[in-house]
């Protein structure tokens, strides 16, 4: 998708050099997709003490194949 964005010429800079992107396209799409993966993290950690297990779940079994 091809759009027009205004962006703070400084800032820019600064994400290429500590991204080593090469381009201003690939810091955009890295900084997006570092984006979303931060708050897919979030919404699992939101989760945190919600999820309810079955009173016979017996993770260490299951790590074990039993």
């Amino acid at each position: 998708m091809r759009t027009n964005v205004v962006i703070d010429d400084e800032l820019l800079e600064e994400a290429k050099k500590l991204s080593g992107a090469k381009t201003k396209r690939e810091v955009i799409a890295m900084a997006l997709e570092e984006f979303v993966a931060s708050r897919k993290r979030k919404e699992l950690l939101n989760l945190a003490g919600k999820v309810k297990f079955r009173e016979d779940y017996d993770y260490k079994a299951l790590r074990e194949g039993k």
